[in-house]
């Protein structure tokens, strides 16, 4: 391994130096990742199947989007699902002094 004085160079070299390894490192992970796609595929036709046969596509199921809960008072398009940050309406009707079930979808 290379020694360095990373005391005795600059700003700028050190920068080089921190984008030069991050390019190393992302091209090393990609060398490894490609050999051992190759070595799986060899396997697998070895045995008379591709390499997509075996794997598939497979698909993330993917969630409904969460039903309203609360509605803005005065814009009914604005709704939240109660899930997640409060939206800013929410905040500012509750701040006025009303309540989540005032807000609530019925």
């Amino acid at each position: 391994m290379a020694d360095f004085n990373l005391e005795a160079l600059s700003l700028k070299e050190l920068r080089q130096l921190q984008k030069d390894l991050a390019k190393a490192i992302s091209t090393f992970e990609d060398r490894h990742k490609a050999e051992a796609r190759a070595k799986l595929d060899a396997i697998a036709k070895e045995m008379g199947y591709s390499l997509a046969d075996l794997i598939g596509s497979e698909v993330k199921p993917t969630r409904a989007p969460a039903a309203a809960k609360y509605r803005h008072p005065e814009n009914a398009a604005l709704t939240w699902s109660g899930r997640g940050r409060k939206p800013l309406w929410f905040v500012a009707a509750l701040d006025a002094g009303k309540s989540p079930e005032d807000l609530a979808v019925n």
